[in-house]
């Protein structure tokens, strides 16, 4: 009797509408599956259409492309015998949902609607879907004609059912499903299902990987059983990105993962398991057998298959693996690097363009650039030189596509950054020569193809154009001017390099004889964009941003990792020195404006302003609550009050400014981007009124109950004192 059986789980970089390329990545990853021996596959969510089709859900033609996929994939010869698992949406009965579609041999055997729907964070699959109420019931699903004609069926069973094959049972999660609070996994196991997987499309974050491991783990070392895990890698049109981590478990224990980023389209991971090992964990988990004795049963959809070869005492079985999980500086250096690169080869441009002043935020930019170029050189090169894999054949295709040469191969990670990126110094007479040294030196590290310009004179025409007009000319604070004309005067000259940045970017490939454009990149971190502290249209401003999503902490420690990893020694320069926006007039040629100074707190509160608005959801009362206890070490009620009110005032009036952000690579959880991660107003009364008394009256209380415990302390330590002077005296009280 067959017991062993080899499974796989699929990680595919899909795009939303992109049905060719889709398909041909599913049929890449079954080929991939038969051939590691698999005879059951399954992939990622919604992996036919794309996850991120959003409104697109809402045409009929979403829905025709993808039936017409897997009449593809039915027909198929690739996909004889073997059993497979794909995702795409189906709409019964005029209603829409999330579906799995479980085929084999050109039979649709089940398809299973997605049971619980995520609608928080990135999220909201409400929107477009409908979950699936109707627990351990299946009913008939009338199947298209174009299907109908392939598999002889017309009606099949759709609904909260499992798979039966002759030698194991198969159940099945999606996404959110594993998440929620009522997993299906558990009532699963329960009813005997003993192989579940779960087709997933679950983005990156950062410090977030650990939570889906033990999420895995803890779901066979609960019930036992086999766990597939399949998810979306890369950009499929929107700010997040899906790092793919497919795993297979066993009984609470790791047998195979993929990688968490990488370049390639397709993955595939297996694993051999043996059938017995899940009968024996679960029947000496006497608990859950009482249980099982209970528990309802799911309907079954009988199948004349095995998954286990006749005679498998051959077949080597998986072992547990360890997982090694990445740092947060390790995601940063990965994570948009491969965000970049999707966006780069599916936008149809030559490379990006990069206004590099040589502070943190830009640097760091440059950096994760040359992080990808590093990553492409190792898909490249593998062992000699030579490109080993079809999946490396198609990235070298890609490559060669971009920068315009069909014998291109890179020589180092410098060549290839000199190909991708121009990053250009736009300076001022506010300008110092620090940074512009340190853009250079680090332009010069990373082979980037590097430009420095002086503005002052299209500044200085922007500034005559006004006062011709009003007859009035508008000095910095420094020289007299009034706070409105010297932030005016701060602006022009950060919009002035967003328009240059712009013309050099659509420009400077046709300089150096090469076809198309640049993106433009942009370089605010999370902290800032959630403070304001940014112009409106400046360089900010950008076609995408790798950083928007990442803190100027976790950007400063990804900076120290870089300079060892990447050897980069100005890196240890730029870090130590002050951020600044250089846009004052400087003080003997030396730095007379800082961020934080302007800002009027420093970054390390912004992270914990932004945390507690976010994730705490706190409000400027609730949030002033909490941090009159957090910082009492070092601040009195009244200036955390201060502080916080600052803070709650400066985002009021900035929020506007998240209307125009710049689409970022999501990684914080604390994104203060506008009605997508971040659903709140952008127009706010900027006093807090009723808001901000509630704190005053709150401050006026801290304080009262601390003058009140200090007098009586005082009153305490008194009354000690001349007790004992009392009993040392002899006198009686």
């Amino acid at each position: 009797m067959g017991r062993k059986i080899t499974v796989a789980a699929s990680t595919l970089n899909q795009w939303a509408l992109d049905f060719e390329g889709n398909l041909d990545r599913i049929l890449q990853s079954i080929l991939e599956a038969k051939e590691l021996g698999a005879t059951f596959r399954t992939g990622p969510e919604l992996e036919i259409c794309g996850y991120s089709c959003e409104d697109h859900f809402y045409e009929s033609d979403t829905f025709l492309h993808s039936w017409e996929v897997l009449a593809e994939l039915l027909t198929a010869p690739l996909c004889k015998d073997i059993l497979i698992d794909v995702g795409m949406p189906i709409m019964h009965k005029n209603v829409a949902y999330n579906c799995r579609v479980i085929f084999l041999n050109k039979k649709v055997l089940l398809i299973r609607p997605k049971l619980t729907l995520c609608d928080s964070g990135n999220y909201r699959e409400s929107r477009w879907f409908t979950s699936w109420k109707k627990i351990r019931t299946v009913e008939d699903f009338y199947l298209p004609r174009m299907i109908s004609t392939i598999t002889g069926q017309k009606v099949v069973p759709i609904g909260d059912g499992v798979i039966s094959t002759l030698d194991t049972c198969i159940g099945f999660e999606i996404c959110e499903e594993l998440w929620c609070a009522s997993s299906s996994h558990i009532p699963l196991s329960l009813d005997g299902v003993e192989i579940i997987c779960n087709g997933s499309g679950s983005h990156s974050e950062l410090r977030k990987g650990y939570v889906m491991v033990d999420l895995v783990k803890n779901a066979t070392m609960k019930c036992g059983g086999c766990y597939i895990y399949s998810n979306l890698r890369g950009c499929d049109g929107q700010r997040v990105y899906f790092d793919g981590v497919s795993c297979i478990a066993l009984n609470g224990n790791m047998l195979s993962r993929a990688k968490q980023f990488a370049l390639a389209e397709v993955e595939v991971v297996s694993a051999t398991i043996d059938l017995e090992d899940i009968r024996s964990y679960r029947n000496m988990k006497r608990s859950n057998a009482h249980l099982a004795s209970s528990s309802e049963s799911y309907p079954r959809v009988f199948v004349d298959f095995s998954l286990s070869p006749e005679h498998d005492a051959t077949l080597p079985f998986a072992r547990p693996i360890v997982w090694d999980f990445l740092t947060p500086e390790e995601e940063i250096a990965q994570g948009p690097a491969c965000w970049l690169w999707d966006y780069l080869r599916r936008s149809g441009q030559g490379g990006f363009f990069l206004p590099l002043s040589g502070g943190v935020d830009s640097s760091s930019t440059a950096v994760i650039v040359y992080s990808m170029c590093t990553l492409i050189m190792n898909s490249v090169h593998q062992g000699g030189g030579k490109v080993a894999t079809n999946t490396d054949q198609k990235l070298l295709a890609d490559l060669r596509r971009i920068v315009g040469d069909p014998e291109y191969v890179p020589k180092s990670s410098q060549d290839l950054c000199d190909r991708f990126l121009v990053t250009c110094y736009m300076g001022t007479e506010n300008s110092s020569k620090e940074t512009h040294k340190r853009a250079e030196l680090l332009a010069q590290s990373i082979g980037s193809y590097h430009m420095s310009i002086t503005i002052d004179r299209v500044v200085t025409t922007c500034i005559d154009i006004f006062s011709h007009v009003t007859g009035l000319k508008p000095k910095f604070a420094v020289n007299g001017g009034c706070p409105r004309q010297n932030l005016a005067l701060q602006n022009i000259q950060a919009r002035v390099r967003m328009v240059l940045s712009y013309l050099f970017a659509q420009l400077m490939l046709w300089t150096r004889g090469r076809p198309g454009g640049l993106l433009v990149l942009g370089s605010a971190n999370v902290d800032e964009s959630l403070r304001g502290y940014l112009t409106k249209y400046d360089c900010s401003s950008a076609d995408i941003n790798p950083i928007g999503g990442i803190s100027k902490t976790d950007l400063k420690r990804f900076m120290i990792y870089a300079k060892d990893q990447f050897k980069i020694d100005i890196l240890e320069e730029i870090i130590d020195a002050p951020p600044t926006a250089e846009l004052e007039p400087l003080k003997e040629g030396k730095l007379a404006q800082t961020d934080e100074e302007d800002m009027g707190m420093t970054y390390e509160e912004l992270s914990q302003f932004g945390r507690l608005r976010k994730i705490d959801s706190c409000g400027p009362f609730s949030m002033y609550c909490k941090l009159v206890h957090t910082w009492a070490g070092n601040l009195t009620p009244k200036q955390v009050a201060d502080r916080v009110k600052h803070f709650f005032r400066c985002y009021a009036i900035n929020r506007h400014k998240m209307t125009v952000l710049t689409p970022s690579y999501h990684a914080e959880s604390y994104s203060p981007e506008d009605n997508r991660f971040d659903l709140r107003p952008f127009l706010y009364r900027a006093n807090w009124s009723w808001q901000f008394r509630a704190i005053d009256k709150q401050v006026a209380f801290i304080t009262s109950v601390k003058r009140q415990n200090a007098d009586n302390s005082q009153n305490s330590q008194k009354k000690s004192s001349d007790t004992f002077g009392n009993l040392r005296t002899g006198v009686t009280v």
